[in-house]
């Protein structure tokens, strides 16, 4: 049986000194992550280890998002962490030091009776 996808949270991260996506992209997950609570889970008897957690990052250079460290910051479930284009970088020509803008999507799915 297909899961249903149950929650779509959105988040937004940056690192505004040091040009570091993989931070960017981090605190973009925990600022998503601390719009909701999944406490339906519990309520329901949902075995944690049967929710499935799509976490999408866009970030202008998403080669450089380390992958691992994001899937490791989520605190429950079968994550899958891909990062691609988009979100933003800001320049600042006087000093070489763009801000990095990180944007996250993250989906939980669940099997419904």
């Amino acid at each position: 049986m297909a899961k249903t996808r149950v929650i779509l949270e959105l988040g937004a991260g940056n690192d505004l000194h040091g040009s570091n996506y993989t931070t960017a992209a981090l605190r973009a997950v925990q600022d998503a992550l601390h719009h909701s609570s999944l406490s339906f889970i519990r309520t329901m008897g949902i075995d944690r280890k049967t929710v499935d957690v799509e976490v999408t990052i866009g970030v202008q250079k998403p080669e450089l998002v380390d992958i691992e460290k994001v899937k490791a910051s989520l605190p429950i479930g079968n994550v899958t962490v891909k990062a691609v284009k988009g979100g933003l970088d800001v320049p600042d020509a006087e000093f070489n030091d763009p801000a990095v803008i990180a944007s996250a999507a993250i989906a939980v799915r669940v099997e419904l009776p």
